[in-house]
């Protein structure tokens, strides 16, 4: 019998960094640390690895935002091309780094919903 995964709830659940299966443990501890397995329902997140995922999707999203940071700020404060540079680089890496935990426990959620686990070699 195959289980069914409400998708939707799960990767809302891991964008808030709660267990995708009962929503009250956590998926990382720290930064970025997985935690190998839920505390209240014992999910193992460690089957579910991330690897690249999280850092590919968060690049896209800041590259798709830095064309309108960009414009805004040229547009609005016309600044010299040194201090344009200063303030898109302090703005795309603080967003990088916030971002890049709320992609990272959202896509563990994902490949929780759709089952993809690493089944070993």
């Amino acid at each position: 019998m195959e289980d069914k995964r409400d998708k939707k709830m799960a990767l809302l659940r891991g964008l808030t960094n709660r267990c995708p299966n009962c929503g009250e443990g956590k998926i990382l501890k720290g930064y970025l640390d997985v935690i190998p397995e839920c505390s209240s329902c014992g999910v193992e997140f460690k089957r579910y690895p991330a690897a690249d995922g999280p850092a590919f999707f968060t690049m896209t999203i800041m590259l798709l935002l830095l064309i309108p940071i960009l414009g805004y700020t040229w547009g609005a404060f016309r600044p010299d091309p040194v201090t344009l540079l200063v303030i898109l680089g302090v703005t795309n890496g603080a967003l990088t780094l916030i971002l890049l935990r709320f992609v990272k426990s959202a896509f563990i959620g994902y490949l929780w919903a759709h089952d993809e686990q690493d089944r070993g070699a």
